[in-house]
């Protein structure tokens, strides 16, 4: 575990991971990787025997496992797998059907065109090869200090009492090299002299490296990536123990990772969608405005007054959320409507949907022990066990709620009556649910397939938001849920938002960092509690995260105080408000974006690296992203409204200006309340509407095709009737904008920029 400093408590979370064992001076244990023999070579892949330090027998499976993709495997037993697989599937990887595998003068290349793995057998070594044979990677033997002390665990395993206790790997990386990825990290983008550790916390902010959402892979500037199949606690060392090595160490029944090729980020994420899964597409309705109760005491008249101030004051919304209240307090979360609270639920969900909202219901897998629900699971046996074998009833509030019980998901019958109750508020009306917590599974719980605690931490969180999608598509006919914790393959449950963040500028640009992060880890759909969840904001700081919550990938205003805009200043208000109108003018865009990361898995916020790899600074650059492809934003994150805005090389146009500014370089801006760093590529063709109350479900109508600077490619529009694909055309200082497709493109504005086009024209095929 990372360093605890005194005095202070670093971390108050009760479900921590084991602490592995910390071995002494002159203590034995390590087995490492010296030598190798082959046992069986195929055609895509060769297993091979390994002596080892300790004079112990391992395997090592290297494998053609997709193009541009190697799957390196070291275990005791060939058959060995991770334990998560016992309960779930995340990686799935096939054979690539044009690999090459050759044996000579005791060299193995396995061979996956774009990368191929390279070993030597009579003393081990393994690097990692693009196609031309430039090294993208290699192993390091483990590096010591000036006493010979181990730094850096090598390829092997490590043995505490003669039983094995993780196996570890570890690479040799240039001092400059760069990395990306882990999941929702709120730590600085480059992730070089990190030390990650793979647990879904309750991280209770996003200002610290603590994550509710972990995904084991990383990223490289060097043009590879590192993806480890594993639900365990692996820990990486991203040159932090030394400036010269990253150490991987899984503490698992076998170290599986994989190494992809990876010349950039759009091209890592289409090759992982293959190995995981692709992204589910929310519906259209859930890039709207989600406006929530906020964390204090609802009901049903609240409710509806709150949907009719929304309507009266014209302020965009699509969705309401309700949140803890909708329950009676002291039964979180057993799925019961409070009937003092909310006497009708199926009106008022009913009279909701009449005024155009979707509503949205917060739960979690936990039931106080005060509920009668936690009764019936109790005596049923549908909850984690303890290692006496009763129901761990566990303070998963951290002692701000009723400890209780941990819906146990390894558990058939238990999932399917945990489903059941589940159905009754969708069946009455209720569109989605939140998915809040599931990061508290203790390590020494007992679940029903004999799983500890630990192996089915990390995974929990996919078993639990896979049983509220199955319900909800099944009443619903979609897959959304919005969920807090998640972790490798959680691309496929839609919708995830950033958890509990402070109501600071800390926790605005913390929460910049866990977006950029998350969309270079698979999640393209992906928000945050507009205004901070901790605390109230002042009237400026809910401005300025209201501007970034209109240009995020989906949007919701929540705290544990009112986020209404009506109850800020007017000022706050009308420019909350005009921040909404701003996104939803640029709907078609939004959605656009989104199918495309349906399609491609390419983040809807994306890093700067995402679109130039090879600029460093975009490595580094962790308050600002684009919007899609065309559009960059860099949110006000200090009160004084100066930002230092780097713009990558091309030409981008002041959104608020129109002055085009030559990229390649920072500018200096600062920014009034009523604006902020907003730029559109130049060339850009931005599709865009009228804003109205709600983006609903339907085509959008009167499409207007804005025209910034001189076009050079056109763009797909995607709509729920399909796609219309726009291409350019330009006859002497004429450009055509020809539309294919069902879209209704009302009009074409020409931006008034320097350098636009002379004339521009829209044509229909």
């Amino acid at each position: 575990m990372p360093y605890r400093p005194p005095l202070v408590a670093r971390e108050f979370f009760f479900a921590e991971p084991p602490e592995l064992h910390q071995r002494g001076p002159g203590e034995e244990g390590l087995s490492a990787v010296r030598a190798a023999e082959v046992v069986e070579a195929g055609p895509a892949s060769v297993l091979l025997k390994a002596r080892t330090s300790a004079d112990e027998e391992l395997y090592v499976d290297l494998a053609a496992v997709a193009e541009g993709v190697v799957r390196a495997r070291l275990s005791a037993d060939p058959a060995a797998r991770p334990a998560s697989e016992r309960i779930t599937e995340m990686v799935h990887a096939g054979t690539y059907d044009r690999a090459k595998v050759s044996v000579e003068g005791g060299t193995v290349t396995v061979d996956a065109g774009p990368v191929r793995a390279v070993a030597t057998l009579a003393t081990w070594s393994l690097r990692y090869e693009d196609a031309s044979g430039r090294t993208l990677v290699a192993q390091n033997p483990g590096e010591q200090d000036i006493s010979g002390r181990l730094r850096t665990l090598p390829f092997g395993r490590s043995l505490v009492d003669g039983e094995p206790a993780a196996y570890h790997e570890s690479f040799t990386c240039p001092p400059d090299e760069a990395f990306a990825g882990f999941g929702e990290r709120f730590a600085p983008l480059n992730a070089r002299g990190q030390r990650p550790v793979i647990w879904n916390f309750d991280a209770f902010g996003s200002e610290s490296i603590r994550a509710y959402k972990n995904v084991p892979l990383y990223l490289s500037d060097r043009g590879y990536a590192v993806l480890v199949n594993s639900g365990a606690p692996v820990e990486f060392d991203m040159a932090q123990a030394t400036h010269g090595a990253v150490e991987i160490v899984a503490p698992d029944e076998v170290l599986e990772y994989f190494v992809l090729d990876a010349p950039g980020p759009l091209e890592f994420l289409e090759r992982f969608d293959a190995l995981t899964c692709r992204p589910v597409l929310p519906p259209k309705w859930a890039f709207g405005t989600w406006i929530s109760s906020g964390f204090f005491r609802d009901s049903q008249d609240r409710v509806m007054d709150r949907a009719k101030k929304i309507r009266e004051r014209g302020i965009p919304c699509d969705v309401l959320h309700l949140d803890t209240f909708w329950q009676h307090e002291p039964h979180w979360s057993d799925l019961q409507w409070d009937p003092a609270a909310f006497p009708e639920p199926e009106k008022m969900l009913a009279d909701l949907a009449e005024q155009g909202f979707k509503v949205c219901l917060w739960m979690n897998s936990y039931i106080s022990h005060k509920s009668p629900v936690f009764a019936e699971g109790d005596s049923k046996g549908y909850f984690l066990k303890n290692a006496a074998g009763e129901t761990y009833v566990a303070d998963t509030w951290n002692g701000s709620h009723e400890p209780g019980g941990i819906v146990d998901f390894t558990n058939p019958d238990a999932v399917e009556w945990w489903k059941e109750l589940l159905r009754g508020p969708l069946r009455a009306g209720a569109a989605a649910y939140k998915t809040d917590f599931a990061e508290g599974v203790p390590f020494d719980s007992v679940a029903h397939n004999g799983m500890t605690g630990t192996e089915l931490h990390n995974v929990y969180t996919l078993l639990y938001n896979d049983a509220v999608c199955e319900v909800t598509r099944e009443i619903n006919g979609h897959e959304l849920v919005w969920a807090r914790s998640s972790y490798l393959g959680g691309q496929r449950h839609a919708a995830q938002w950033s958890g509990d963040v402070q109501t600071t500028w800390a926790g605005l640009g913390g929460t910049i960092r866990g977006g950029i992060s998350h969309g270079l880890s698979g999640i393209p759909y992906w928000s945050h509690d507009t205004g901070g969840f901790n605390g109230r904001p002042s009237d400026e700081l809910y401005i300025r995260w209201a501007q970034f919550g209109a240009l995020s990938p989906l949007l919701r205003y929540h705290g544990t105080t009112t986020r209404e805009p009506w109850e800020f200043s007017e000022q706050a208000e009308r420019l909350a408000v005009e921040s909404l109108e701003l996104r939803y003018s640029l709907a078609p865009y939004l959605y656009s974006a989104a199918v495309r990361s349906a399609r491609t898995g390419e983040p809807m916020l994306r890093g700067l690296n995402v679109d130039t790899p090879d600029d460093p600074i975009a490595w580094t650059a962790d308050q600002e992203y684009r919007l899609g492809r065309d559009l960059l934003v860099a949110p006000v994150n200090d009160p004084s409204g100066r930002r230092k805005v780097y713009l990558p090389r091309g030409r981008w146009i002041d959104f608020w200006t129109k002055e085009v500014v030559e990229g390649g370089r920072y500018v200096d801006t600062e920014h009034g309340l009523e604006t902020f760093p907003l730029y559109v590529r130049y060339g850009a063709i931005i599709p865009r509407v009228e804003p109205g109350q709600t983006l609903g479900d339907e085509p959008f109508e009167a499409i207007t095709l804005e025209v910034w600077g001189a076009p050079e490619e056109g763009l797909t529009l995607s709509d729920v009737d399909g796609d219309t694909v726009i291409t350019v055309e330009t006859v002497s200082e004429t450009v055509a904008l020809v539309a294919r497709g069902p879209a209704d493109i009302a009009s074409v504005s020409v931006i008034e920029v320097a350098g636009k086009p002379t004339k521009v024209e829209l044509e229909r095929e």
